[in-house]
């Protein structure tokens, strides 16, 4: 049985989100690789017919995690309204860090202007980190330690991805260093916010009833990353992760009652579009809802998920009442699924 977290008393105060501003075609980036893919044997489209993004989205040069962070924090603190001496705790979920120390989350707290007394450190738990950090968040809420807590996460791709170009595009690449870096091509920028609250402090919130979660940590090895490299086994990734899912999923059913009809919106971590139809298929979910952020940002990490919710309430395509699901494998492995009413 997986690890169980449930809340009566948490609410989802407010999300927001901010895209990059720079667009990057699979199309650019496969002429810069022009010479690669033709010495290997790759036909033109690769990039963009096999993990069907077609583009994603960089910061401008120089941009830091706690910046694009910070964004959305302020973002989501001007849709609020919530007086920034009523948050009790800030907690940065980043994968890309601006420093090994200090934590991102201590900038983050400071341009943001946060009380001395709040709470502020990081989670890094790969892609799953939103999620985690919801729960800790949600759990000093339910015992009373705080009565708002803020969640953020700014993502940059830019070093990475370009490094990785440049890596590929040396005459000295082979198939295996191209297959292995692949998976980083499909990564993008973004950052996302949310405010977590008590329920009495929030009139409109929108109940967070839990999260399941679930290990795998024998596959720690699948998916390694550092600022400028980041090296794939993308097929033993996805089977693995599969594996995991459909076991956490079963979890999450008998947890939250979960079905895939009784699911009005599912918002999952979203790699590619051969991992997304693989999730889909495995978990049984409706395909028509899914909202699908990858095809124009790519896989961007822990934010991603919360990116695409945020993206539902703005074009107004969630309604009161509506059952979401979150769904993260993130790489080692770990799995968490949380269940929100809205």
């Amino acid at each position: 049985m997986a690890r169980s977290q449930q809340f009566s008393n948490v609410v989802v105060s407010g999300l927001a989100h901010v895209d990059a501003p720079h667009v990057v075609s699979s199309s650019e980036i496969e002429a810069q690789l022009a010479d690669t893919l033709q010495r290997l044997g790759m036909p033109a489209g690769t990039l963009g017919g096999l993990a069907g993004i077609t583009e994603r989205r960089f910061w401008d040069e120089g941009t830091r995690p706690s910046d694009a962070a910070a964004m959305a924090g302020a973002k989501l603190l001007a849709d609020v309204g919530v007086d920034r001496r009523d948050v009790g705790a800030l907690i940065n979920t980043s994968v890309d860090r601006d420093w090994l120390e200090p934590s991102t989350a201590c900038i983050v707290h400071h341009k943001l202007g946060l009380a001395p007394d709040a709470l502020n450190f990081d989670v890094g738990n790969a892609c799953l980190g939103f999620i985690n950090g919801m729960a800790l968040t949600a759990a000093m809420i339910e015992r009373g330690d705080i009565d708002h807590g803020i969640v953020v996460d700014g993502e940059s791709a830019r070093v990475v991805v370009e490094s990785t170009i440049a890596r590929l595009a040396d005459p000295a690449c082979d198939r295996d260093l191209f297959r292995s870096s692949f998976a980083t091509l499909t990564l993008g920028s973004g950052a996302a916010a949310m405010l977590l609250s008590r329920r009495e402090m929030a009139d409109d919130g929108h109940p967070f009833h839990g999260v399941v979660s679930r290990a795998a940590t024998e596959h720690n090895e699948l998916c390694q990353g550092q600022p400028d490299d980041m090296r794939t086994d993308a097929a033993g990734l996805l089977t693995a992760g599969l594996a995991l899912a459909r076991e956490t999923w079963r979890d999450a059913v008998d947890v939250f009652d979960w079905s895939a009809d009784a699911i009005d919106a599912a918002f999952i971590h979203q790699v590619s579009r051969a991992h997304t139809r693989s999730v889909i298929g495995a978990l049984g979910l409706r395909e028509d809802r899914i909202p699908l952020l990858y095809p124009e940002h790519g896989n961007i990490g822990p934010a991603g998920l919360v990116i695409t919710w945020s993206k539902e309430v703005d074009a107004g395509r969630l309604t009161p009442g509506d059952r979401l699901a979150l769904l993260g494998i993130g790489s080692g492995l770990n799995c968490a699924m949380a269940d929100v009413r809205w």
